[in-house]
């Protein structure tokens, strides 16, 4: 997009811009937009054409003062992305015409809400188009076909609606703090249905033997770490086929921001046995990743949820994120919350159809989340 009073750069490489000059345009401590977490990846080859994550970065300078920047991909097939269109993949298909490449604002295979538009404070109305327009020139320009914001803020929101983009609805389970002083205060809040489940699931925990601790990147050691990557690196293997993270990458985050790492490992007999990583910012805790080599009863939900609940009621923190999707976390305490994506389309023929496709899947997603929050796990004379 050409701007007299803007330059634009896109960059290929988070490390052609300073860390300093993109940390200072993110708030409240965003532990996924964060210079040395989006860097790390690239550096410990977590992105790349090899996973079909290009990074195409958008910074807008002025007078070569960074003002304004958008972490942003180019993409090559759909993985990690969380936000599902391989209905679409299949349309574009069908009538001969290259999906891939495509762009994607968010953080890699990271389903969690933020800012996607970086300003300067108080130049939103003035900067928004600028990191708009570029990135509808830039899919142009690749050919790509189409634009896509992922979990963006609500004010993000708000703007990509003004510019007719087509809005996907999906729902994740959340935990809000309510000013609970102890674990027990949030039990207290609870069915006793479900209260006696989460204790005796703690409970079969702690039965068989398991002791958990809490690190951070101070007190992390490198075999922790070594730890944590093989579980991760199994439950891929088992699971999902692809692992994207790696050891190196773990470590280099937490030596980064090492007030911000929470990692959970599981201990058994003197052996470490599971571990569970969650970042934190100044006011949500995100779960990201799990992994274990012994199956012990419901210690998933400790090391994953419990453990994490705990932290924010001690550090203060208002909303624990899991990761997406999983209605079993309904009744350990989390409740249905609504994400957003954002979408341009680059072919006019697809525009109208998409939008109707997305219209009607916002109504499906709303009668989920009121059929879900019918299903609360929280006392009904708890107003």
């Amino acid at each position: 997009m050409s701007d007299p009073h803007f330059r634009v750069r896109i960059h290929q490489s988070l490390k052609e811009i300073p860390a300093a000059a993109w940390n200072a345009l993110v708030t409240g401590r965003q532990p996924f937009l964060n210079h040395a977490f989006l860097s790390a990846m690239e550096t410990h080859a977590c992105v790349g054409e090899h996973f079909g994550w290009v990074p195409a970065h958008v910074a807008v300078y002025e007078q070569e003062q960074l003002v304004a920047a958008m972490p942003l991909y180019r993409k090559l097939n759909s993985y990690g992305e969380f936000v599902f269109d391989h209905a679409w993949e299949e349309a574009w298909r069908r009538v001969g015409l290259n999906y891939f490449p495509k762009l994607v604002s968010a953080i890699p295979y990271t389903p969690a809400t933020g800012p996607r538009m970086l300003v300067a404070p108080g130049r939103e109305q003035e900067l928004f188009p600028v990191l708009h327009g570029s990135a509808l020139s830039l899919a142009r320009e690749i050919q790509g076909s189409g634009v896509h914001w992922l979990f963006p803020s609500r004010e993000e929101m708000e703007y990509l609606t003004e510019q007719k983009t087509v809005i996907r609805h999906d729902c994740q389970f959340h935990w809000c703090n309510k000013g609970y002083a102890c674990f027990d205060d949030f039990l207290g809040e609870l069915s006793a249905r479900k209260r006696k489940n989460i204790r005796r699931e703690r409970r079969k925990v702690r039965e068989a033997g398991v002791r958990l601790r809490r690190l951070d990147g101070h007190t992390a050691t490198d075999r922790d770490w070594q730890d944590f990557a093989f579980f991760y690196n199994r439950l891929f293997e088992e699971k999902w086929g692809m692992a994207t993270f790696n050891a190196a990458f773990f470590k280099a985050v937490a030596r980064a921001l090492p007030d911000q790492v929470l990692l959970v490992l599981a201990d058994l007999q003197g052996e470490c046995i599971a571990g569970a990583l969650m970042y934190a910012s100044d006011t949500h805790l995100y779960g990201r990743h799990w992994g274990c080599s012994a199956e012990i009863d419901s210690l998933h939900f400790e090391a994953c949820y419990y453990q994490g609940i705990e932290y924010c009621i001690e550090k203060g923190l208002q909303v624990f994120e899991p990761g997406a999707q999983g209605e079993h976390k309904l009744a350990r305490g989390f409740e249905p919350v609504l994400t957003t994506s954002a979408h341009w389309i680059s072919v006019e023929g697809f525009r109208e159809p998409i939008r109707r496709f997305a219209r009607q899947e916002q109504r499906s997603v709303s009668a989920y989340i009121a059929h879900m929050q019918k299903q609360s796990p929280y006392r009904k004379d708890i107003s």
